[in-house]
């Protein structure tokens, strides 16, 4: 073991939880990750465990640190990027959730965001917010499990009405970013990306909204206080007599989209990228002006470093891409994603098979929430290798939709 000093990045995503640990030349030093359970209920809802989550982000951070043969002194700080919009409410006193998180992906408040458009609301919330009001975004699934959390299961911690706890400051309520935090530091923190993703944040503003508040019926004592994603006076720091033995300053967080677009050096207006995970994203850089979309894309905040204006962003939502590849692994169609190459090779064409796979409903540009994943064209004469093809097209044509629309917004 040296003397010299690393930074630590916790990367909690949909699928699973990696610590990495860099020099300072950017280099990775040590790598760890392990995957966590995918929650269904019941069709359409999507739910992790937060103390499993937890649980992972500590084994993570310990197994990486071992492997390098690091002491956690020698970190100089821990950055955190998360999925994004993923909603939980935890006991302030305990600690513990009152329930399991509710996924980005979920879609069991779709009735609620129907009856917003059915009030007229679409262009208020996206005024406010810059968002596509959509069962995708934290609002509705907070507003969910202050309604229908189990009342019997509480009532052996508390009797009080979850909502009650809720006004009276007993409860918290966070993305993932926010869990993470806490279980570092103690503290109730969100930062500037994953606030912006809420549908409860006034991007203007930057500052919870009150009229949002009133309308998902949130108490404002539920909510995180918002901090840059880069903060000089850090998040707080990990506790010397905690899992790690040492007091680590976590300086810093960002949604998953975020990171990206500023790890992809993305700095300047007109700067874009796109990823590929779960799902893709595409963000372009918009400066320090929120550009409102026409074309279906969403305005959100990009990132904001200590003491410096926000920068905004444009972002085109795909929920399904690489999630289709594992669909297709859980189907048995494939043993593993890098067997996609070579079937999709191997024919010259879909036969006119088209698939769309709107498991989570469609994004950007559609923002159709009762879509659902559809296979069409095929023929007695289809094969494994036409439907494996058409997955990988469908993620060119999905991303070709949000270029478009992107092009059509910045005239870039």
């Amino acid at each position: 073991m040296t003397n010299e000093t690393y930074v630590g990045a916790i990367d909690q995503g949909t699928t699973g939880t990696r610590f990495m640990v860099f020099d300072h030349d950017g280099r990775v030093v040590a790598n760890a990750y392990r995957k966590h359970e995918q929650i269904y209920p019941e069709p359409g809802w999507v739910e992790h465990d937060p103390e499993e989550i937890w649980e992972n982000t500590e084994a993570v951070i310990l197994d990486a640190l071992d492997e390098a043969d690091l002491d956690a002194e020698q970190l100089e700080a821990i950055g955190i990027t998360n999925q994004r919009e993923t909603t939980l409410i935890w006991d302030r006193e305990t600690g513990k959730p009152i329930a399991n998180a509710i996924v980005w992906q979920d879609r069991r408040t779709t009735d609620r965001i129907e009856k917003l458009q059915d009030e007229g609301k679409e262009e208020w919330v996206r005024e406010k917010t810059g968002l596509e009001p959509d069962a995708y975004f934290s609002a509705t699934k907070a507003e969910w499990l202050l309604d229908n959390t189990d009342q019997i299961k509480l009532a052996r911690m508390r009797p009080d009405d979850v909502r009650d706890r809720a006004e009276d400051g007993e409860l918290m309520m966070g993305t993932i970013d926010s869990w993470v935090i806490y279980n570092l530091t103690g503290n109730h923190i969100t930062d500037v990306t994953n606030a912006s993703r809420t549908m409860l944040f006034n991007i203007h503003d930057m500052d919870w909204d009150d009229e949002l508040l009133d309308e998902f019926n949130v108490p404002e004592a539920l909510l995180p206080e918002v901090r840059p994603s880069s903060d000089e006076d850090t998040y707080g720091s990990t506790d010397a007599d905690g899992f790690l033995g040492a007091e680590i300053p976590v300086a810093g967080a960002l949604g998953d989209q975020q990171a990206a677009l500023f790890g992809q050096t993305c700095f300047d207006a007109g700067d874009a990228k796109n990823t590929y995970g779960t799902g893709s994203f595409m963000l372009m850089n918009t400066g320090d002006e929120a550009v409102m979309s026409e074309n279906g894309l969403l305005t959100t905040v990009g990132f904001q470093r200590s003491g410096e204006p926000v920068q905004y962003a444009l972002e085109g939502s795909i929920f399904i891409t690489g999630a289709a590849i594992e669909w297709l692994e859980d189907m048995t169609l494939i043993e593993d994603a890098a067997e996609t190459e070579e079937l999709a090779r191997s024919v010259d064409s879909t036969d006119g098979v088209y698939f769309v796979p709107a498991f989570a409903g469609l994004g950007a540009p559609h923002w159709d929430q009762r879509a659902r994943g559809t296979i069409v064209g095929m023929t007695r004469g289809t094969r494994r290798e036409h439907v494996v093809r058409a997955t990988l097209e469908s993620i060119a044509f999905q991303t070709r939709d949000v270029a478009e629309a992107m092009q059509e917004d910045s005239d870039i």
